[in-house]
């Protein structure tokens, strides 16, 4: 197929303070089997200039440079605003991605049709250890990779369905982001992909994972594992179960989100994130008239209902304890225990 057969796929990047991993990510895209691409770089107001260095290295890239720092999900929005593909890639920075990556994704998508697709991600700086082989939602709204931290031996080597693909790197068509919709601007960054999957689900439309689709990837390479980086994943996972959930749902699931965000206090006490839990409650607060109306334009474009989905979630969970991938065994084991009681309830109630 050359190079005017091939559908034209917009690949956005934002970027802030990538530096050498900014370049090295384009670098590697350009090096694709896929050649009808466009590169549509989103600039956050770096002050590295590592955007200039890229424009000027790789010219044929479109830059467009924010006055302000937009975020994750709005900087992604402008992208996606100027994207001329009839696909649509969002990738971080720093990553590296392998020759074939996108011809699997275009021939996952040729497959199952319609949807959102993840490749199989790797660390970066250990080519051996898996980051994400698929993501999945949890019935109390967190995110988790799949496999994370382990080595990689090729144990899930099948396309298959998944909670939601991460914002590492997805692929989907510019026509299912118009029926899904922007990235919430609201959220801002961290669980922008739960949410964007959460609502494609909603609607009939699902998130597969495909293995001989390889991309390798630093992680947290600006926030780390910081207080800040809890505040947004705290305060974005609240945000995310109070808009995606009826208010029946909700009312049967009181006990048990109340018993979780017990021991959510108690883990971000013992990491010395008292603070960013804090932060993020008031935050929720405060936003309380915002996050109702979005609740309620969110309900009323349901296809799929709220116990439709439920019935799909894991109850065992993985949530990373550690900068390393090891995880809390206690945390994770009481989540699934009330995860396994709370659906009971929702369900036996329906």
């Amino acid at each position: 197929m050359t190079n005017n057969e091939q559908p034209l796929v917009s690949i956005i990047i934002v970027n802030y303070n990538a530096g050498e991993l900014l370049l090295n990510c384009i670098e590697s895209i350009l090096n694709s089997d896929y050649l009808n691409l466009e590169i549509i770089l989103v600039d956050n107001i770096s002050t590295d200039n590592s955007h200039k260095k890229c424009k000027e290295k790789f010219q044929q890239i479109k830059l467009i440079e924010n006055s302000k720092n937009l975020g994750y999900c709005d900087g992604n929005n402008i992208g996606i605003k100027n994207a001329k593909g009839e696909y649509v890639v969002i990738m971080n920075p720093d990553t590296i991605v392998k020759s074939n990556w996108l011809n699997e994704l275009f021939s996952a998508y040729k497959q199952f049709g319609e949807g959102i697709y993840q490749p199989k991600i790797l660390s970066l700086n250990e080519k051996d250890i898996l980051q994400s082989t698929g993501n999945m939602i949890h019935l109390f709204g967190f995110g988790y990779s799949r496999d994370v931290g382990i080595i990689d031996q090729n144990q899930r080597n099948k396309i298959e369905k998944i909670g939601y693909a991460a914002g590492t790197c997805l692929f989907t068509s510019s026509k299912i982001i118009q029926k899904i919709g922007l990235l919430d601007s609201f959220i801002f960054l961290y669980h922008d992909d739960v949410d964007f999957g959460w609502r494609a689900s909603q609607l009939g439309i699902f998130s597969y994972y495909v293995p001989n689709s390889i991309v390798y990837h630093v992680k947290s390479y600006v926030l780390k594992w910081s207080s800040q980086k809890f505040y947004w994943l705290e305060r974005n996972r609240k945000y995310c179960i109070l808009t995606h959930y009826s208010k029946e749902t909700y009312e049967k699931m009181r006990l048990t989100l109340f018993l979780t965000d017990v021991l959510v206090w108690l883990a971000y006490i013992s990491k010395g994130f008292l603070m960013a839990k804090i932060k993020a409650e008031i935050n929720i607060f405060k936003n309380k008239n915002i996050i109702k109306k979005r609740q309620k334009e969110l309900e009323s474009k349901k296809i799929i209902t709220d116990i439709e989905l439920i019935k799909t979630f894991p109850d065992t969970i993985s949530i990373s304890g550690n900068s390393d991938g090891r995880g809390s065994n206690f945390f994770n084991s009481m989540i699934s225990r009330l995860s396994i009681k709370a659906k009971k309830k929702i369900i036996s109630e329906n």
